[in-house]
């Protein structure tokens, strides 16, 4: 990606506290469009975050959003949105309130600070609960309100940490509509999750973070085309594990078989022609599925996979092979 297309650069970013580093020399360039900050908990995302929204001083590097320094400009504040992992809304205003108040906050008419919070509340299904109390709120609620502050201003530039925490199905399916919305018009949108498929409903642009470094950085898919290279575990729950079992025992894509109370557990290599079978064989052998998971379909396991020979000691090279191997540099 070239500079003049980059909305958010860092260059060599780090960020410790005390003896710990929690963002070593992380140099990027993020564009127009959602990139999903990828990482398991711990990994540094957050204190990322918080150096590109301005909240947090580098330590070491240089942090730049629409052009201009992150940290302590507050004209740039008004033309970037934030909804952190953390809640720390005041309970006594109502989620009109409260949006209204930090549209205010961002410069903007008393009329029109309302009216802009009005909209983006009903955007975010809030339309019935927008005069009720934040107190009152379910920690869904409070998430999507979090989630219209940071955009009821309509930013150039928006951080989502941790967006869908505490969301019900229907609300992820609204969350993910307006934020995908967001991108589609050219706003750069940072989303932050150690959830793989969240992330991959979103977009397929994302940065992997590991230890406070940035480990791969470009098109999901060819990341999870290495994932797809060593055995996925598949947990089946039904009424009738080993009649499925018996259904799939023929399945070239189909290593093994472990059981338990209530259904079973397959490796396989294929996840994506084991995934599809797996209903077709229950319905031929008239199995009814109640859930359907895998344990390895996650960052975690992304991480487990990209990362194993980095914690052995003296293992430099397979430090260089892995990031060779995943798509860094990408979004060049």
């Amino acid at each position: 990606m070239s500079k003049e297309k980059a909305m958010i650069e860092t260059t060599h970013a780090a960020r410790w506290y005390g003896q710990i580093g929690a963002v070593n020399d992380i140099s990027l360039e993020i564009g127009p469009g959602i990139t999903g900050l990828l990482g398991p908990n711990g990994a540094g995302k957050s204190t990322l975050m918080k150096l590109m929204v301005g909240q947090l001083r580098p330590s070491k590097g240089e942090v730049k959003v629409l052009g201009e320094r992150a940290f302590g400009n507050r004209p740039l504040m008004r033309r970037i949105g934030y909804c952190p992992e953390h809640e720390g809304t005041y309970e006594d205003l109502t989620g009109l309130e409260l949006v209204t108040a930090l549209n205010r906050l961002h410069g903007i008419a008393p009329a029109e600070a309302k009216k802009r919070a009005e909209d983006m509340l009903v955007k975010l299904d809030l339309a019935d609960a927008m005069h009720r109390r934040l107190g009152e709120y379910s920690k869904g609620m409070r998430q999507r309100a979090k989630l219209a502050q940071a955009m009821a201003h309509d930013p150039e530039v928006i951080f989502l940490d941790e967006p869908l925490t505490g969301c019900d199905p229907m609300a992820r399916v609204r969350v993910l509509e307006v934020v995908k919305a967001l991108g589609d018009k050219g706003c750069c949108v940072v989303v932050s999750s150690h959830v793989l498929y969240e992330i991959e409903a979103m977009t397929s642009e994302i940065v992997l973070i590991h230890k406070g470094q940035v480990l791969a950085e470009g098109d999901i898919y060819a990341v999870r085309d290495l994932i797809d290279k060593h055995p996925h575990k598949v947990r089946i729950e039904c009424d009738k594990p080993r009649e499925l079992a018996r259904a799939l025992v023929d399945a070239e894509h189909v290593l093994s078989f472990t059981f338990a109370p209530g259904g079973l557990t397959i490796d396989t290599r294929e996840p994506d022609r084991c995934y599809p079978a797996i209903p077709q064989a229950a319905r031929a052998a008239g199995v009814t599925i109640t859930s359907l998971t895998s344990p390895d379909n996650n960052l975690q396991a992304v991480f487990r996979y990209l990362t194993e020979d980095r914690e052995k000691p003296g293992a430099a090279g397979a430090r260089t092979t892995a990031a060779a191997a995943t798509p860094t540099g990408a979004q060049a």
